[in-house]
């Protein structure tokens, strides 16, 4: 039997209401990644090179920790990663996500929403973060019917 999970990262909601989207359209299980820490708006200054979010991009080794580890990953065929495109790429949590599960031999799938950059460099990342998994073509959700897309994704 074919089980999917929709993962995501949000900052502001604007995933998380995409990822819902989708894991309520294609019958898809739904989990949060969750910061240890939570994120607040001045951690979120991207204009302040002193911020979390910026001190967290600048170094690639950064692994901000989960506050819940996704549990039973091996009960899932596909897994939908979103996230918010921060720096070109994924956030450094998605990198902890990735790292931290044996995605070998899952097909994969990423998702983002963007104020402006393109899914290009971080579907590249994903894919060296993570090459055991087979990825396919991630999708920037910006002006998309969502439901749609992630309803064609197994036709």
């Amino acid at each position: 039997m074919h089980k999917t999970l929709v993962a995501y990262f949000s900052a502001s909601d604007v995933t998380a209401q995409a990822a819902e989207t989708i894991a309520k359209s294609i019958g898809a299980d739904l989990y949060e990644i969750r910061p240890e820490t939570p994120y607040n708006s001045a951690d979120l200054n991207w204009m302040n090179q002193r911020s979390r979010s910026s001190i967290e991009m600048n170094d690639p080794a950064s692994r901000p920790a989960i506050a819940e580890p996704m549990a039973n990953m091996a009960q899932y065929d596909t897994i939908l990663v979103g996230f918010p495109i921060w720096w070109y790429v994924e956030p450094r949590i998605v990198d902890t996500f990735l790292e931290n599960n044996d995605f070998s031999g899952k097909t994969m799938v990423p998702f983002a929403t963007s104020g402006g950059s393109g899914i290009e460099k971080a579907a590249q990342s994903l894919k060296n973060h993570c090459p055991s998994a087979s990825w396919k073509p991630g999708k920037l959700l910006n002006h998309v019917d969502i439901a749609a897309w992630a309803k064609n994704l197994f036709n």
